[in-house]
Protein backbone atom coordinates (compact mmCIF):
# COMPACT_ATOMS: atom_id res chain seq x y z
CA UNK A 1 0.00 0.00 0.00
CA UNK A 2 1.66 3.51 -0.78
CA UNK A 3 2.13 6.20 1.26
CA UNK A 4 1.31 9.82 -0.19
CA UNK A 5 2.29 13.08 1.34
CA UNK A 6 1.07 16.47 -0.11
CA UNK A 7 2.80 19.57 1.72
CA UNK A 8 -0.08 22.46 0.49
CA UNK A 9 -4.13 21.68 0.82
CA UNK A 10 -4.61 24.60 -1.76
CA UNK A 11 -5.57 24.70 -5.50
CA UNK A 12 -2.59 22.17 -6.46
CA UNK A 13 -2.71 20.14 -3.43
CA UNK A 14 -6.48 19.09 -3.40
CA UNK A 15 -6.24 18.48 -7.35
CA UNK A 16 -3.37 15.86 -6.53
CA UNK A 17 -5.61 14.36 -4.16
CA UNK A 18 -8.52 13.30 -6.35
CA UNK A 19 -6.19 12.38 -9.06
CA UNK A 20 -4.11 9.76 -6.81
CA UNK A 21 -7.80 8.96 -5.25
CA UNK A 22 -8.77 8.35 -9.07
CA UNK A 23 -5.85 5.59 -9.54
CA UNK A 24 -5.24 4.16 -5.95
CA UNK A 25 -8.33 4.06 -3.87
CA UNK A 26 -6.38 2.33 -1.02
CA UNK A 27 -3.30 4.59 0.01
CA UNK A 28 -2.53 6.41 2.31
CA UNK A 29 -2.55 10.15 2.12
CA UNK A 30 -1.48 12.82 4.35
CA UNK A 31 -1.74 16.64 3.06
CA UNK A 32 -0.06 19.24 5.36
CA UNK A 33 -1.13 22.69 5.82
CA UNK A 34 -0.35 25.51 7.65
CA UNK A 35 -3.91 26.98 7.24
CA UNK A 36 -7.08 25.50 8.83
CA UNK A 37 -8.94 25.89 6.45
CA UNK A 38 -6.80 25.70 3.35
CA UNK A 39 -9.82 23.98 0.51
CA UNK A 40 -10.98 28.14 -0.16
CA UNK A 41 -10.11 29.72 -3.61
CA UNK A 42 -7.57 31.96 -3.12
CA UNK A 43 -8.68 34.57 -5.86
CA UNK A 44 -11.68 34.97 -4.28
CA UNK A 45 -10.22 36.70 -1.33
CA UNK A 46 -10.66 40.13 -2.81
CA UNK A 47 -14.34 39.29 -2.98
CA UNK A 48 -13.72 38.72 0.87
CA UNK A 49 -12.94 42.26 1.33
CA UNK A 50 -15.22 43.90 -1.07
CA UNK A 51 -17.74 42.10 0.95
CA UNK A 52 -19.11 39.78 -1.98
CA UNK A 53 -17.78 36.60 -0.46
CA UNK A 54 -17.70 34.75 2.78
CA UNK A 55 -15.69 31.61 3.60
CA UNK A 56 -18.31 28.95 2.72
CA UNK A 57 -18.95 30.60 -0.46
CA UNK A 58 -14.93 30.66 -0.70
CA UNK A 59 -14.26 27.01 -0.63
CA UNK A 60 -14.01 24.65 -3.26
CA UNK A 61 -14.49 21.81 -1.79
CA UNK A 62 -17.00 21.12 2.03
CA UNK A 63 -15.21 20.09 5.24
CA UNK A 64 -16.07 16.51 4.44
CA UNK A 65 -14.13 16.37 1.63
CA UNK A 66 -10.83 15.12 3.48
CA UNK A 67 -12.58 12.58 4.83
CA UNK A 68 -14.84 11.71 1.87
CA UNK A 69 -11.23 11.05 0.51
CA UNK A 70 -9.37 8.77 2.71
CA UNK A 71 -7.51 11.92 3.41
CA UNK A 72 -5.51 12.45 7.11
CA UNK A 73 -5.28 16.30 6.86
CA UNK A 74 -2.78 17.98 9.27
CA UNK A 75 -4.34 21.28 9.27
CA UNK A 76 -2.81 24.36 10.75
CA UNK A 77 0.63 22.68 10.78
CA UNK A 78 3.67 23.48 9.29
CA UNK A 79 6.53 21.76 7.65
CA UNK A 80 9.95 22.52 8.25
CA UNK A 81 11.81 20.02 7.45
CA UNK A 82 12.02 17.41 4.56
CA UNK A 83 14.72 14.75 4.51
CA UNK A 84 14.57 13.14 1.04
CA UNK A 85 17.07 9.94 1.76
CA UNK A 86 15.59 8.82 4.51
CA UNK A 87 12.08 10.18 2.90
CA UNK A 88 10.46 12.24 6.14
CA UNK A 89 8.78 15.32 6.65
CA UNK A 90 9.54 17.27 10.19
CA UNK A 91 6.71 19.39 11.35
CA UNK A 92 6.37 22.61 13.79
CA UNK A 93 5.53 20.38 16.67
CA UNK A 94 8.79 17.94 16.08
CA UNK A 95 6.41 14.84 14.68
CA UNK A 96 7.73 13.34 11.48
CA UNK A 97 6.00 12.05 8.74
CA UNK A 98 6.93 9.05 6.31
CA UNK A 99 6.14 9.12 2.54
CA UNK A 100 6.79 7.31 -0.40
CA UNK A 101 5.55 9.63 -2.96
CA UNK A 102 6.03 13.13 -2.15
CA UNK A 103 4.29 16.54 -3.59
CA UNK A 104 5.43 20.05 -2.70
CA UNK A 105 2.53 22.32 -3.21
CA UNK A 106 3.98 24.79 -0.62
CA UNK A 107 2.86 27.66 -3.23
CA UNK A 108 4.35 31.61 -2.22
CA UNK A 109 4.94 34.03 -0.14
CA UNK A 110 4.40 37.78 -0.15
CA UNK A 111 7.16 39.76 -1.49
CA UNK A 112 7.84 42.95 0.88
CA UNK A 113 10.56 45.38 0.49
CA UNK A 114 12.92 46.00 3.33
CA UNK A 115 11.80 49.57 4.58
CA UNK A 116 11.66 51.00 7.61
CA UNK A 117 8.09 50.91 9.16
CA UNK A 118 6.65 47.74 8.73
CA UNK A 119 6.26 47.20 11.97
CA UNK A 120 3.72 49.70 12.50
CA UNK A 121 0.20 48.98 13.00
CA UNK A 122 -1.72 48.97 10.00
CA UNK A 123 0.83 47.03 7.52
CA UNK A 124 -0.53 44.52 5.86
CA UNK A 125 0.25 41.76 2.93
CA UNK A 126 -2.70 40.00 1.03
CA UNK A 127 -2.36 36.80 0.11
CA UNK A 128 -4.32 34.78 1.71
CA UNK A 129 -7.78 34.34 3.53
CA UNK A 130 -6.00 35.53 7.14
CA UNK A 131 -4.66 38.45 5.29
CA UNK A 132 -7.90 39.25 4.45
CA UNK A 133 -9.77 38.44 7.50
CA UNK A 134 -6.81 40.77 9.78
CA UNK A 135 -7.54 43.17 6.98
CA UNK A 136 -11.75 43.39 7.21
CA UNK A 137 -11.18 43.22 10.84
CA UNK A 138 -8.93 46.49 11.04
CA UNK A 139 -11.28 48.04 8.64
CA UNK A 140 -14.24 47.70 10.60
CA UNK A 141 -12.91 48.10 13.99
CA UNK A 142 -11.31 51.49 13.20
CA UNK A 143 -13.10 52.59 10.80
CA UNK A 144 -10.36 53.23 7.85
CA UNK A 145 -10.95 55.68 5.49
CA UNK A 146 -7.74 55.82 3.28
CA UNK A 147 -5.58 52.63 1.68
CA UNK A 148 -2.38 52.69 0.40
CA UNK A 149 -1.96 49.98 -2.19
CA UNK A 150 1.39 49.22 -3.21
CA UNK A 151 1.56 47.15 -6.42
CA UNK A 152 -0.56 47.64 -9.64
CA UNK A 153 -0.55 43.89 -10.92
CA UNK A 154 -3.77 41.42 -10.74
CA UNK A 155 -3.33 41.17 -6.84
CA UNK A 156 -3.16 45.00 -6.56
CA UNK A 157 -5.84 45.76 -8.59
CA UNK A 158 -8.65 43.50 -7.34
CA UNK A 159 -7.47 44.84 -3.71
CA UNK A 160 -7.97 48.25 -4.33
CA UNK A 161 -11.64 47.50 -6.35
CA UNK A 162 -12.42 45.78 -3.26
CA UNK A 163 -11.24 48.37 -0.79
CA UNK A 164 -13.11 50.88 -2.84
CA UNK A 165 -16.43 48.59 -2.65
CA UNK A 166 -16.02 49.25 0.99
CA UNK A 167 -15.64 53.62 0.77
CA UNK A 168 -12.05 53.58 1.53
CA UNK A 169 -10.31 56.31 -0.59
CA UNK A 170 -7.33 54.15 -2.24
CA UNK A 171 -3.63 55.56 -3.47
CA UNK A 172 -2.21 53.00 -6.07
CA UNK A 173 1.80 53.32 -6.30
CA UNK A 174 3.37 51.18 -8.75
CA UNK A 175 7.13 50.75 -9.56
CA UNK A 176 6.62 50.90 -13.10
CA UNK A 177 5.52 53.26 -15.63
CA UNK A 178 2.19 51.35 -16.43
CA UNK A 179 -0.39 49.48 -13.85
CA UNK A 180 -0.91 45.56 -15.69
CA UNK A 181 2.44 45.91 -17.07
CA UNK A 182 2.65 42.15 -16.82
CA UNK A 183 -0.34 41.26 -18.55
CA UNK A 184 -1.29 44.75 -21.07
CA UNK A 185 0.78 46.36 -22.93
CA UNK A 186 1.20 50.29 -22.95
CA UNK A 187 -2.32 51.10 -24.89
CA UNK A 188 -4.58 48.85 -22.77
CA UNK A 189 -2.97 49.49 -19.50
CA UNK A 190 -3.76 53.49 -20.48
CA UNK A 191 -7.49 52.64 -21.00
CA UNK A 192 -8.15 50.51 -17.98
CA UNK A 193 -6.10 53.14 -15.68
CA UNK A 194 -8.15 56.15 -17.18
CA UNK A 195 -11.52 54.01 -15.53
CA UNK A 196 -9.92 53.54 -12.68
CA UNK A 197 -9.30 57.36 -12.27
CA UNK A 198 -12.56 58.20 -12.95
CA UNK A 199 -13.91 56.02 -10.27
CA UNK A 200 -11.94 57.88 -7.74
CA UNK A 201 -8.61 55.85 -7.41
CA UNK A 202 -4.87 58.25 -7.18
CA UNK A 203 -2.83 56.23 -9.37
CA UNK A 204 1.20 56.74 -9.08
CA UNK A 205 3.34 54.75 -11.15
CA UNK A 206 6.82 54.88 -11.72
CA UNK A 207 7.23 55.39 -7.86
CA UNK A 208 7.57 53.10 -4.67
CA UNK A 209 7.40 53.50 -1.18
CA UNK A 210 10.26 54.26 0.60
CA UNK A 211 9.31 54.58 4.40
CA UNK A 212 6.12 54.00 6.26
CA UNK A 213 5.29 56.60 8.08
CA UNK A 214 3.18 57.01 11.88
CA UNK A 215 0.60 59.11 13.17
CA UNK A 216 2.18 62.14 14.59
CA UNK A 217 0.01 61.13 17.70
CA UNK A 218 0.24 57.83 17.95
CA UNK A 219 4.15 56.90 15.80
CA UNK A 220 3.90 52.75 15.86
CA UNK A 221 0.29 53.50 13.67
CA UNK A 222 0.23 54.17 9.96
CA UNK A 223 -0.52 57.59 9.11
CA UNK A 224 1.33 57.72 5.63
CA UNK A 225 3.81 56.71 3.38
CA UNK A 226 6.75 58.20 1.78
CA UNK A 227 8.21 57.74 -1.76
CA UNK A 228 11.17 57.38 -3.40
CA UNK A 229 10.49 60.68 -5.12
CA UNK A 230 10.10 62.55 -1.36
CA UNK A 231 6.34 63.29 -1.54
CA UNK A 232 3.99 61.58 1.34
CA UNK A 233 0.73 60.13 0.59
CA UNK A 234 -1.43 60.39 4.33
CA UNK A 235 -3.27 56.71 4.61
CA UNK A 236 -5.16 54.53 7.47
CA UNK A 237 -3.21 51.54 6.39
CA UNK A 238 -0.69 49.80 3.75
CA UNK A 239 -1.31 46.72 1.73
CA UNK A 240 1.56 45.56 0.10
CA UNK A 241 0.55 43.83 -3.24
CA UNK A 242 3.82 43.51 -4.84
CA UNK A 243 3.48 39.39 -5.90
CA UNK A 244 4.92 36.40 -4.30
CA UNK A 245 7.64 34.77 -4.10
CA UNK A 246 8.35 30.56 -4.71
CA UNK A 247 7.99 29.11 -0.57
CA UNK A 248 11.48 26.88 -1.56
CA UNK A 249 12.82 26.77 1.63
CA UNK A 250 11.93 23.23 2.77
CA UNK A 251 14.00 22.31 -0.05
CA UNK A 252 16.86 23.90 0.93
CA UNK A 253 19.53 21.46 1.95
CA UNK A 254 18.16 18.46 -0.20
CA UNK A 255 19.41 17.33 -3.44
CA UNK A 256 16.30 19.09 -5.32
CA UNK A 257 17.36 21.65 -7.81
CA UNK A 258 15.79 24.97 -7.80
CA UNK A 259 16.03 28.13 -9.68
CA UNK A 260 13.77 31.13 -9.21
CA UNK A 261 11.09 28.30 -8.08
CA UNK A 262 11.61 24.21 -7.80
CA UNK A 263 12.92 22.42 -11.09
CA UNK A 264 10.14 20.19 -12.17
CA UNK A 265 10.23 17.79 -15.52
CA UNK A 266 6.86 17.69 -17.66
CA UNK A 267 5.64 14.98 -15.32
CA UNK A 268 6.06 16.91 -12.56
CA UNK A 269 8.87 15.47 -10.42
CA UNK A 270 11.41 16.97 -9.17
CA UNK A 271 15.61 16.57 -9.39
CA UNK A 272 14.79 13.80 -6.71
CA UNK A 273 12.89 10.42 -7.81
CA UNK A 274 9.37 10.09 -5.40
CA UNK A 275 9.32 14.04 -5.15
CA UNK A 276 7.11 16.19 -7.17
CA UNK A 277 6.01 20.04 -7.06
CA UNK A 278 3.90 21.76 -8.72
CA UNK A 279 1.80 25.34 -8.02
CA UNK A 280 3.34 28.66 -7.59
CA UNK A 281 6.48 26.86 -5.80
CA UNK A 282 7.37 24.99 -9.28
CA UNK A 283 8.73 26.30 -12.65
CA UNK A 284 6.78 24.01 -15.24
CA UNK A 285 6.75 24.60 -19.06
CA UNK A 286 5.49 27.62 -21.12
CA UNK A 287 4.20 26.44 -24.23
CA UNK A 288 4.24 29.60 -25.76
CA UNK A 289 7.94 30.47 -24.95
CA UNK A 290 9.05 26.39 -24.61
CA UNK A 291 10.72 27.29 -21.61
CA UNK A 292 10.30 26.05 -18.33
CA UNK A 293 9.70 29.29 -15.82
CA UNK A 294 7.25 30.70 -13.02
CA UNK A 295 3.57 30.59 -13.61
CA UNK A 296 1.64 31.35 -10.49
CA UNK A 297 -1.73 31.04 -11.96
CA UNK A 298 -4.76 28.92 -10.23
CA UNK A 299 -5.80 26.90 -13.03
CA UNK A 300 -2.54 26.03 -13.69
CA UNK A 301 -2.38 25.39 -10.25
CA UNK A 302 -4.97 22.85 -10.52
CA UNK A 303 -3.74 21.12 -13.67
CA UNK A 304 -0.45 20.44 -12.35
CA UNK A 305 -1.36 19.64 -9.21
CA UNK A 306 -3.53 16.67 -11.21
CA UNK A 307 -0.93 15.78 -13.65
CA UNK A 308 1.35 15.24 -10.32
CA UNK A 309 -1.29 13.09 -8.56
CA UNK A 310 -1.60 10.78 -11.60
CA UNK A 311 2.51 9.90 -12.01
CA UNK A 312 2.86 9.48 -7.81
CA UNK A 313 -0.08 7.14 -8.66
CA UNK A 314 1.23 5.45 -11.10
CA UNK A 315 -0.36 6.67 -14.16
CA UNK A 316 2.12 8.16 -16.36
CA UNK A 317 0.67 11.54 -17.49
CA UNK A 318 2.76 14.34 -19.46
CA UNK A 319 2.22 18.23 -18.33
CA UNK A 320 1.15 19.47 -21.85
CA UNK A 321 2.46 23.33 -20.59
CA UNK A 322 0.01 26.71 -19.97
CA UNK A 323 1.14 29.91 -20.38
CA UNK A 324 0.22 33.47 -18.79
CA UNK A 325 -3.49 33.54 -18.22
CA UNK A 326 -5.67 35.76 -16.91
CA UNK A 327 -9.05 36.62 -17.15
CA UNK A 328 -10.69 39.01 -15.51
CA UNK A 329 -13.15 41.59 -14.57
CA UNK A 330 -12.32 44.94 -12.07
CA UNK A 331 -14.33 47.97 -11.99
CA UNK A 332 -16.65 46.42 -14.47
CA UNK A 333 -13.99 45.95 -17.79
CA UNK A 334 -13.63 42.43 -18.88
CA UNK A 335 -10.02 41.79 -19.74
CA UNK A 336 -8.24 38.63 -21.43
CA UNK A 337 -4.81 38.47 -21.40
CA UNK A 338 -3.27 35.07 -22.93
CA UNK A 339 1.04 34.45 -23.66
CA UNK A 340 3.21 36.95 -25.55
CA UNK A 341 1.17 40.33 -24.97
CA UNK A 342 3.49 43.13 -24.84
CA UNK A 343 7.20 41.72 -26.66
CA UNK A 344 10.05 43.99 -26.22
CA UNK A 345 11.86 42.44 -29.09
CA UNK A 346 9.18 42.65 -32.42
CA UNK A 347 11.50 42.05 -35.06
CA UNK A 348 10.33 38.58 -35.48
CA UNK A 349 7.08 39.28 -34.61
CA UNK A 350 3.78 40.30 -35.99
CA UNK A 351 1.36 42.47 -34.09
CA UNK A 352 -2.48 43.35 -35.14
CA UNK A 353 -4.22 45.71 -32.86
CA UNK A 354 -7.62 47.51 -33.29
CA UNK A 355 -9.25 49.82 -30.99
CA UNK A 356 -12.60 52.02 -31.06
CA UNK A 357 -12.22 54.89 -28.74
CA UNK A 358 -16.33 55.39 -28.56
CA UNK A 359 -16.55 51.74 -27.02
CA UNK A 360 -13.83 51.69 -24.89
CA UNK A 361 -12.48 48.50 -26.89
CA UNK A 362 -8.86 47.57 -27.70
CA UNK A 363 -7.90 44.09 -29.07
CA UNK A 364 -4.25 42.69 -30.08
CA UNK A 365 -2.93 39.39 -31.48
CA UNK A 366 1.01 38.88 -31.77
CA UNK A 367 1.86 36.44 -34.29
CA UNK A 368 4.96 34.58 -34.89
CA UNK A 369 5.27 32.77 -38.48
CA UNK A 370 1.63 33.13 -38.42
CA UNK A 371 0.85 31.48 -35.27
CA UNK A 372 -0.59 33.35 -32.60
CA UNK A 373 1.87 33.35 -29.83
CA UNK A 374 -0.15 36.49 -27.84
CA UNK A 375 -3.47 38.93 -27.25
CA UNK A 376 -4.98 41.03 -25.28
CA UNK A 377 -8.60 41.98 -25.04
CA UNK A 378 -10.26 44.60 -23.20
CA UNK A 379 -13.79 45.33 -23.29
CA UNK A 380 -14.22 42.64 -25.78
CA UNK A 381 -13.77 39.07 -25.07
CA UNK A 382 -16.61 37.25 -26.59
CA UNK A 383 -13.87 35.49 -28.81
CA UNK A 384 -11.36 35.12 -27.05
CA UNK A 385 -11.85 31.26 -26.84
CA UNK A 386 -11.60 30.73 -30.54
CA UNK A 387 -8.06 32.54 -30.36
CA UNK A 388 -7.08 30.49 -27.81
CA UNK A 389 -7.99 27.58 -29.36
CA UNK A 390 -5.81 28.36 -32.80
CA UNK A 391 -2.99 29.59 -30.17
CA UNK A 392 -3.20 26.78 -27.99
CA UNK A 393 -3.00 24.40 -31.34
CA UNK A 394 -0.16 26.28 -32.68
CA UNK A 395 -2.69 26.81 -36.15
CA UNK A 396 -1.26 28.64 -39.03
CA UNK A 397 -3.57 31.53 -39.37
CA UNK A 398 -2.22 33.39 -42.47
CA UNK A 399 -5.03 32.80 -45.19
CA UNK A 400 -7.26 34.48 -42.62
CA UNK A 401 -5.70 36.63 -40.90
CA UNK A 402 -6.48 39.69 -42.19
CA UNK A 403 -10.33 39.16 -40.49
CA UNK A 404 -8.91 37.95 -37.15
CA UNK A 405 -9.83 41.29 -35.67
CA UNK A 406 -12.94 42.22 -38.02
CA UNK A 407 -16.43 42.68 -35.85
CA UNK A 408 -17.58 40.32 -38.51
CA UNK A 409 -14.99 37.81 -37.19
CA UNK A 410 -16.64 34.14 -35.49
CA UNK A 411 -16.33 30.50 -35.81
CA UNK A 412 -18.06 30.49 -39.46
CA UNK A 413 -15.01 32.54 -40.43
CA UNK A 414 -12.87 29.58 -39.96
CA UNK A 415 -11.78 27.09 -42.57
CA UNK A 416 -13.68 24.40 -42.54
CA UNK A 417 -10.85 21.75 -41.60
CA UNK A 418 -10.31 23.31 -38.50
CA UNK A 419 -14.18 24.05 -37.67
CA UNK A 420 -14.34 20.20 -37.53
CA UNK A 421 -10.99 19.79 -35.37
CA UNK A 422 -12.89 22.23 -33.35
CA UNK A 423 -16.03 20.07 -32.94
CA UNK A 424 -14.39 17.37 -32.43
CA UNK A 425 -12.32 18.52 -29.35
CA UNK A 426 -15.82 19.72 -27.87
Amino acid sequence: MSKYVIIGGCAAGISAVEAIREVDQVGTITVISEEPCPQYSRPMISDFVGGKAYLEKMKTRDDKFWTKQSVEALTGQRAVKLDTVKKFVTLENGTKVTYEKLLIATGGKPFVPKIDGLDKDGVFTFTSLSDAERLVSKIEAMQLKKAVVVGAGLIGISLTEALVKRGLQVTLVELQDKILSLILDPVASDLVANTIRSLGVEIITGQSVKNVLGKPETPNVVGGVLLTNGCQVLCDCVIFAIGVIPRTELVVGTDIKTNRGIIVDNYMQTTVPDVYASGDVAEVYDFVLNQNRLLPLWPLAVLEGKVAGYNMAGKKTEYSGGTNMSSLKYFGIPIVSIGLTNPKDVSSLEVLSAQSAEENVYKKLVLKDNVIVGMIFVNDIEKAGIFFYLMKNKINVQNFKHVLLSKTFSLATLPEAIRKEMKISE
